[in-house]
């Protein structure tokens, strides 16, 4: 089994070019960036000596679970992606973490970020879920990181639904491609509350075969610049701005009508072959006297009677 040790990274320092006479130990002390990428490495082990890491990449790896990390309090860039962990944890003394990669692994759950508090950048996307299941998210993970989070990458992962991620106010970025949303009114809910956000990708939704989606979401989100891969112009933007306030004036027209407008009631003939019509306004109903005016039919006379 290979394991991310002294050893290994021994041997990363032997061949550099530029270690001149630093010894390990001076070397290990003062790296602040490790490469182990693709290096079939199964277990993170010691290697505590390397107290100024700051960015650390493990990608494409066969690494299962996150551990033996707790010294790296100055780490703020983690990448773990395309490796086959199940769970987020023993991040709590990342504090500094300020972007975490893990997209391409096995994990169902986001969780264990509640200690995260400068994390600005999450990628999870293409998790290898079980038949028929979707990413969830816990509550307490997404409200730590509500005020640090700018950008956060769930594509393909079966998700139906943002509703919990309302709470993300900082988003400036999302990507949630190829999943199941399907719901424009929550989409609509949801973004409203993401003043920031100016960079958005939704294809691959169901969502995005309904009616109305693109003007709705450009409508909704006033600083987006992006969607679905698209730039979105300015022009583009003001035409939708304007057609929503002409809409929204009109329904206000048309209610107001409904509540003011004229209402006819028909009186009954009073006798065989004559037709009485009488109209009253909602004026008269309200004030005073009605005022009726009566129209009578009679063998193709008209008699007109106030």
């Amino acid at each position: 089994m290979v394991s991310l040790n002294v050893d290994l990274v021994a041997k990363c320092h032997a061949h550099l070019k530029n270690r001149r006479s630093m010894s390990l130990s001076q070397y290990l002390k003062k790296v602040t960036h490790l490469n182990f990428s693709n290096k079939n490495i199964e277990d993170i082990g010691d290697i505590s000596m390397c107290r100024n890491l700051t960015v650390l990449y493990l990608y494409d790896n066969r690494l299962t679970q996150i551990c033996n990390l707790d010294f790296a309090c100055s780490l703020t860039h983690l990448y773990m992606q395309n490796n086959n962990i199940k769970r987020i944890e023993r991040l709590s003394c990342l504090q500094r973490l300020a972007k975490l990669y893990l997209g391409g692994n096995n994990i169902s759950v986001v969780e264990g970020l509640e200690q995260l508090t400068e994390l600005r950048e999450l990628h999870l996307e293409g998790q290898r879920l079980p038949p028929g299941e979707k990413l969830l998210f816990m509550p307490r993970s997404l409200l730590a990181v509500s005020e640090s989070l700018n950008v956060l990458n769930i594509s393909n992962n079966n998700i139906d639904e943002i509703q919990e991620l309302a709470v993300l106010k900082q988003l400036k970025q999302l990507f949630v491609a190829n999943n199941q949303l399907q719901d424009v009114a929550e989409l609509e809910a949801v973004f409203s509350q993401w003043p920031e956000l100016c960079r958005m990708d939704l294809s691959g939704n169901p969502v995005c075969h309904k009616p109305k989606y693109w003007d709705t979401v450009i409508t909704v989100c006033r600083k987006l610049e992006e969607l679905d891969g698209k730039e979105i112009s300015e022009f583009s933007r003001q035409f939708l701005k304007n057609w929503k306030a002409s809409r929204e004036v009109k329904k206000k027209v048309r209610e107001e009508r409904l509540m003011t407008g004229p209402t006819a009631y028909l009186f009954p003939a009073p006798h065989p072959g004559h037709t009485v019509c009488s109209t009253m306004t909602r004026r008269s109903l309200n004030s005073g006297p009605a005022e009726c005016r009566h129209t009578v039919v009679q063998s193709g006379t008209k008699t007109i009677a106030r």
